[in-house]
């Protein structure tokens, strides 16, 4: 698949990359060997083959849940670099 200077300065844009016009080349290179090997993997004929989430058959082991001792709330919050109430403080992230 054929891959535009265009193509690479919104790739790079989207990803938040600084992208070199010495590196642009290289990019769009790497960016149209994997385009093609995507190509590769759709022209594969699947219609057989049952959808899988996991290659490997796995299996979940449940157990119940136990109630146990855990850390105390004070040698918890003793390492915190800010903590408040009983509980860890944060810097904000969200202007309100």
């Amino acid at each position: 698949m054929k891959v535009s200077a265009q193509d690479i300065r919104t790739v790079a844009s989207l990803s938040r990359l600084r992208i070199s016009d010495e590196e642009a080349p290289d990019v769009t290179a790497q960016l149209e060997k994997f385009l093609t090997y995507v190509e590769n993997l759709q022209a594969i004929d699947t219609t057989d083959i049952e959808p899988t989430t996991y290659a490997l058959p796995i299996q979940n082991v449940f157990r119940a849940d136990e109630v146990k001792p855990s850390l105390a709330r004070d040698l918890a919050l003793s390492n915190a670099p800010l903590a408040e109430d009983g509980y860890f403080k944060v810097p904000r992230v969200l202007e309100v």
